[in-house]
């Protein structure tokens, strides 16, 4: 079997540092009664095929927002999700710096060839996708894991924040605040259950991309927050994030467009998925 000589040609120059230069971020709802199909397919199939398996991808996550933790979210009036429950898996990965133009060229390919073949699950709606340029993390303990860490540690628990800029702020000044002010308080206390925060700035889709993923307007001013927990976002909700977006809205720099938790999924099983949806008790 001959080998295509691009695959000994192509790493041989370039950026290869261990380092996080940019990130696949997607928030996503399997429709009503595929829950278990969706699952199925991404665990055992997508993530891997339509992730992992790709140059220069070298850490993925999938997190999960059981029906009490999407009725957490806010606010009510979000420009991401619509309704506020939608979306209740976040699928996060990592992309080499300076290889995410790389990346994306394969992915698309790559997703086209997986919808052609029909190893695409159909049934469900990206609610917010798209890759994001990284800006920088802060860790709690300078000693601790790193950001290239995150995705692999195991954290039980990540809150994902998105934060527009005001009307008299650019992103870049917005990002300023949440560095020196923001994330500081966020993080503040002894035994905070924020181990580190990373910042993301969302980009305009590619070229080639599926024709059921679009971006949200507002795109240029916005920065996507994930804060990594220890333990799980309801023990600390009402006394940590649910303060969060008053505190974004008096700042005069942004306004939270989305605070949603998430806990981790357990791999290769179908736990949570029977808890998405509202049961007929709470209808009642």
């Amino acid at each position: 079997m001959t080998t295509d000589p691009a695959y000994t040609e192509l790493p041989a120059s370039g950026p290869y540092d261990v380092a996080i230069g940019g990130a696949l971020i997607s928030m996503v709802e399997p429709w009503p009664g595929t829950e278990f199909d969706y699952n199925r397919w991404y665990e055992d199939d997508h993530f891997y095929s339509g992730a992992l398996a790709m140059p220069w991808m070298f850490a993925g996550g999938r997190f999960v927002a059981t029906r009490d933790l999407q009725l957490l979210r806010y606010p009510e009036d979000s420009i991401i999700a619509q309704p506020l429950s939608a979306g209740c898996y976040l699928h996060l990965y990592w992309i080499t710096a300076g290889r995410m133009d790389d990346h994306v060229a394969w992915t698309v390919a790559t997703n086209n060839r997986l919808r052609a073949d029909k190893r695409i699950h159909l049934e469900r709606t990206h609610v917010y996708t798209s890759f994001q340029d990284y800006l920088g993390y802060s860790r709690e303990d300078e000693t601790g894991p790193t950001d290239v860490h995150t995705l692999d540690r195991g954290y039980p628990g990540v809150v994902m924040e998105v934060v527009g800029a005001g009307p008299n702020s650019t992103r870049q000044e917005l990002d300023d605040w949440l560095v020196g002010e923001y994330v500081p308080w966020v993080q503040r206390g002894s035994h905070s259950p924020v181990v580190s925060t990373l910042r993301f700035a969302p980009q305009p889709l590619p070229e080639g991309k599926q024709p059921d993923v679009a971006d949200i307007p507002g795109i240029n001013g916005r920065i996507t927050l994930l804060h990594f927990l220890d333990e799980d976002p309801r023990l600390h909700w009402q006394t940590r994030f649910a303060r969060h977006g008053a505190r974004i809205e008096e700042s005069g720099f942004g306004r939270m467009e989305l605070c949603a938790p998430f806990i981790a999924v357990e791999h290769g099983t179908n736990r949570y998925v029977d808890e998405l949806r509202e049961s007929e008790e709470d209808a009642g």
